[in-house]
């Protein structure tokens, strides 16, 4: 049937939507990285949505799924993290760095692949989050990221840690319309609105920021109550 095609189908332009973002991050245009980016993130959540709606889930489908989400990403961050440094004032060969995203990426989706505790909420900073801190960051900070070189890399390795790392980081499924349900995600959502009225089109790197510091804060709320 051909509706079992479907979500592989949508799961194929994330693919080629990261292929498109890599093409655009050699070529420095980090406006087109980020929309090329942010279509392969909706096609990474559309075709979740089609296999639940046409019950067209498959093994196939779970490994291309994986293999898209390395390109998209992992490889394009990586590549414009790359495109990023060599236009600073360190030594070419530190450019490289921007190769660590995507091994840190394949090893985060690698783990989830086989980790049962991630149904509902993530172990680790998902890798979409990640991507699209990068291209945030590109599109509204490279020029102050390459005068500061140094920032790009130690956000590589703080962001690449957090990857795989065992921190708890909330999900944006909601149970229901209950404040009581969601409080998490309301609050998210809420400075998330705030942080758009504020800064705009250059809000999407702060967005995931506060995400991650919002999970690390509930993350030690929960340990003392516990």
């Amino acid at each position: 049937m051909i509706k079992k095609h479907i979500p592989n189908f949508i799961t194929s332009l994330n693919l080629y939507a990261g292929c498109l973002a890599i093409y655009y991050g050699f070529r420095g245009d980090y406006e087109l990285v980020l929309l090329f980016v942010l279509l392969a993130a909706v096609f990474d959540f559309a075709d979740g949505l089609a296999a639940r709606l046409l019950h067209a889930y498959s093994p196939m489908g779970k490994e291309l799924d994986s293999l898209a989400d390395v390109v998209s990403f992992g490889v394009a961050p990586g590549i414009l993290v790359l495109s990023m440094l060599t236009q600073s004032n360190l030594p070419y060969w530190v450019a490289f760095s921007g190769f660590i995203i995507p091994v840190f990426s394949a090893l985060r989706l690698a783990k989830f692949n086989i980790d049962e505790r991630q149904t509902s909420s993530f172990i680790g900073l998902p890798t979409p989050a990640n991507a699209l801190f990068w291209v945030g960051m590109g599109y509204s900070f490279s020029k102050v990221l390459i005068a500061n070189p140094w920032y790009i890399l130690a956000f590589t390795f703080i962001l690449s840690g957090l990857l795989v790392s065992e921190l708890p980081m909330f999900s944006l499924k909601f149970k229901s319309l209950k404040w009581k349900d969601n409080q998490v995600q309301y609050i998210f959502l809420m400075v998330s609105i705030l942080l758009i009225a504020l800064f705009q089109t250059n809000a999407l790197a702060l967005i995931i920021g506060w995400y991650i510091l919002f999970s690390i804060l509930m993350y030690f709320l929960k340990s003392k109550t516990s």
